[in-house]
C-alpha cells in the first residue's frame, strides 16, 4: 500500500468533518427565505440522487429487501425526517456556529437511549460523568436570555435535543433490527433517504420553496452544499471511513463538526458568539470523550 493510498481514509475523515460542519451555515442561509420543513425537502432530494445512483452502480439494491420496508421506513422517519428537520429547525433560531457545537451532544444521547434499550451497553461512572458535563454544555448554550425564560436560544437547543434524539434512537434501532439484516450500507441508506423523501413530499408546503432562487448563495449553499456534499457524499464517505477504519474511529468525526460551525459562525459570517459558548463546546467535548473511554 503506497503513502498515497493509506492517506485516504484519513483524508476522507477530514473531508467528512468539514462537510458536516458547514452544513449550519448552509441550513442557516436557506432559512433566511424558506420554512425549515422546505430546507429539509430540498436537502434530502439532492442527497438522495447521489446515494440512489453510487448505489445502483455497486448493484447493492435487491428487490427481496422490500420485506423489511417497516424497518426502513422506522430509519427514514429517526434518521431523516426527524432529525433533519430537528436541526434545521434549530439552526433557523441559532446562531449557525452555537448550533453546531450543540450537534456536537448527539453521542451523549446516543449513549442515554444504548443503556435503556440494548443490553449490552453498560453505564459505567465515567460514562455517566461524560453525560453529565456534556449536558452541562448542552445547558449553557440554551442558557435564558434576557427576560423572557422561552428565548430564541432554549427554543433552538430544544429543537436541536429533539433532532440529536431522534438521531440517538436510529443508532440504537439500526444496531437491534438493521444491522441483523447485513444488507449493505449503500441500500440501506438509498432506502432510508428515499422513503424520508416520500414523507416530506407528504407534509411539505410548496408555497413561497421558489424563494430561495432570489439568493444565489443560498440556493447553491441548499442544493450542492447542503443536498448533494452534506447528505449524499457525506453518506458514501461516512461508509467508506467505516470500511477502512472502523466504526469507532469514524464515530470520532463528531469531534469535527462543531469546531468547524463555530469557527465559519465566528471567522467567516461574522456571528456574535459568546465566549461562554466556546467554553460550552469545550464541556461537550469533554463529555464525549468521557463517553469513548473504556
Amino acid at each position: 500500500m503506497t503513502l498515497k493510498t493509506s492517506s485516504l481514509p484519513l483524508m476522507a475523515f477530514c473531508l467528512l468533518g468539514v462537510i458536516w460542519g458547514s452544513n449550519f451555515i448552509y441550513m442557516k442561509l436557506a432559512s433566511n427565505l424558506i420554512s425549515p420543513l422546505q430546507v429539509v425537502f430540498f436537502r434530502v432530494l439532492f442527497g438522495f440522487i447521489p446515494v440512489a445512483i453510487y448505489a445502483r452502480l455497486l448493484g447493492a439494491l435487491r428487490w427481496g429487501h422490500v420485506r423489511h420496508a417497516g424497518h426502513f421506513l422506522a430509519m427514514a422517519l429517526l434518521a431523516t425526517a426527524v432529525y433533519y428537520y430537528g436541526f434545521a429547525k434549530g439552526t433557523s433560531l441559532l446562531l449557525s456556529g452555537v448550533a453546531g457545537a450543540v450537534s456536537g451532544a448527539i453521542p451523549l444521547f446516543s449513549f442515554l437511549l444504548g443503556v435503556l434499550f440494548i443490553a449490552e451497553e453498560k453505564a459505567t461512572r465515567l460514562k455517566v460523568a461524560g453525560v453529565l458535563i456534556g449536558f452541562v454544555g448542552v445547558v449553557m448554550v440554551g442558557r435564558p436570555s434576557g427576560e423572557d425564560l422561552l428565548s430564541t436560544n432554549i427554543e433552538g437547543v430544544l429543537y436541536m435535543v429533539a433532532g440529536s434524539l431522534s438521531v440517538g434512537a436510529s443508532f440504537v434501532y439500526a444496531k437491534k433490527f438493521i444491522i441483523p439484516l447485513k444488507i449493505p450500507a449503500t441500500a440501506l441508506t438509498t432506502y432510508q433517504l428515499g422513503l424520508g423523501l416520500l414523507l416530506l413530499a407528504l407534509f411539505n408546503d410548496y408555497s413561497g420553496m421558489t424563494d430561495i432562487l432570489t439568493d444565489m448563495h443560498a440556493t447553491a449553499g441548499l442544493i450542492v452544499g447542503l443536498g448533494l456534499l452534506g447528505t449524499g457524499l457525506a453518506y458514501i464517505l461516512y461508509y467508506y471511513i467505516v470500511e477502512k477504519l472502523g466504526a469507532i474511529s469514524a464515530s470520532s468525526v463528531t469531534y469535527i463538526p462543531p469546531v468547524v460551525a463555530l469557527l465559519i459562525g465566528a471567522l467567516i459570517v461574522g456571528e456574535p458568539i459568546a465566549l461562554l459558548d466556546y467554553g460550552a463546546t469545550l464541556l461537550i467535548f469533554a463529555g464525549v470523550f468521557l463517553l469513548k473511554r473504556r
